[in-house]
């Protein structure tokens, strides 16, 4: 943990002198000598010392490879999730020009038959380069903000030590989700088209391009309000419960199978654990994307509220949870994003020392 200091014996540390700093390979952190009568000296390193710019650096860079590989692994299921969440804001499927989709099962099979097998990427290269730097900030800015609040022991102080990974996270997400959002926003649109062979968009900068000009810049962030709710909620929900429940895991510095086990039961727990307090958010979000190009007149929904109330008085409280179980599903392998992530640097530690 943070709070406890890294002992390192002179044997295999070099200390720069006058400087007080410990090099260990290509790592430099704070350090300070101690001696007892009955040990040699040796140098005690702070846990959470070091060059903060090349640990963030390496968490980013995690993170996001974490996020990349995942993602495209689970890309069929999240398309398939998009579809169900967005169809009653389609404007092909209320003019009945395209059928409603049923189910997973359904739509899984149309998307095959109509789009074709590769259709079910439509939208992941959007996905990765939005994931990518979104998770990968989200990550190493929840460890960077975590580091530099206070420490409690998860043992001890199980209600602050729980909070401050709560608060880490939800910040984290929240940045993380307004630099990336755009991406996001062209990720929904790409993957939401049920065109066969006349797509609405081309990629990726077509589809920002043309929202930007109809809409404005702030077309390409319609829906944030709901999308900073959901990531709050969820990531906080999370990566809090996560950390706390992997600091309360006696295999989670084991790099063999209980670590890896013990790792994916903590990510799938602390996932199913968010999924019901954030899914309505995300519901929410994916409707507004889709009217983002239109003149605000001729929109389904006119802002966060309206659309709520329209899906609950139209469809149903439970039209908020429309995809959820595709999403549970794809959650299984969003699981390894956290894990990836904790295991790589795990290793890189283990390397390092």
């Amino acid at each position: 943990p943070p709070s406890q200091p890294i002992v390192i014996p002179n044997s295999i540390a070099m200390a720069t002198g006058a400087t007080n700093t410990i090099t260990i390979g290509e790592m430099t952190a704070p350090a300070e000598v101690a001696a007892s009568p009955s040990e040699q000296p040796r140098l005690v390193i702070s846990a959470d010392g070091g060059d903060g710019l090349a640990t963030f650096t390496r968490d980013f860079f995690l993170g996001g490879l974490a996020g990349a590989i995942t993602k495209t692994a689970t890309a069929p299921l999240e398309r398939v999730k998009l579809l169900l969440q967005t169809q009653d804001a389609n404007p092909l499927i209320i003019s009945g020009e395209i059928s409603r989709y049923k189910g997973m099962l359904d739509c899984g099979r149309r998307v095959w038959a109509e789009q074709g097998f590769m259709s079910f990427w439509w939208g992941n290269t959007a996905n990765v380069i939005r994931y990518f730097p979104q998770q990968a900030f989200n990550l190493s800015l929840k460890d960077k903000i975590k580091h530099s609040l206070p420490q409690f022991d998860s043992q001890t102080h199980f209600t602050q030590f729980f909070a401050t990974n709560l608060a880490a996270a939800s910040t984290g997400a929240a940045g993380s989700m307004i630099l990336c959002y755009p991406l996001d926003f062209a990720r929904t649109r790409l993957g939401a088209d049920v065109g066969a062979g006349n797509r609405q968009f081309a990629g990726i900068l077509d589809c920002l391009g043309t929202t930007v000009k109809q809409s404005g810049f702030l077309g390409v962030y319609r829906g944030i309000s709901a999308s900073l709710g959901g990531a709050i909620v969820y990531r906080g929900l999370q990566m809090g419960t996560f950390d706390t429940i992997m600091a309360l895991n006696p295999h989670r510095r084991d790099k063999g199978w209980k670590g890896l086990l013990s790792g994916i039961a903590a990510a799938q727990a602390a996932g199913v654990f968010a999924r019901p307090f954030c899914y309505p958010f995300d519901t929410v979000r994916r409707r507004l994307q889709m009217e983002s190009e239109k003149p605000q007149a001729k929109r389904l929904y006119q802002n966060t509220l309206h659309c709520v109330r329209h899906i609950i008085y139209n469809e149903g409280p439970l039209a908020l949870y429309k995809g959820l179980f595709a999403d549970i599903i794809r959650g299984a392998g969003a699981a390894f994003v956290l894990v990836g992530y904790d295991r790589m640097k795990l290793m890189l530690e283990k390397d390092q020392l």
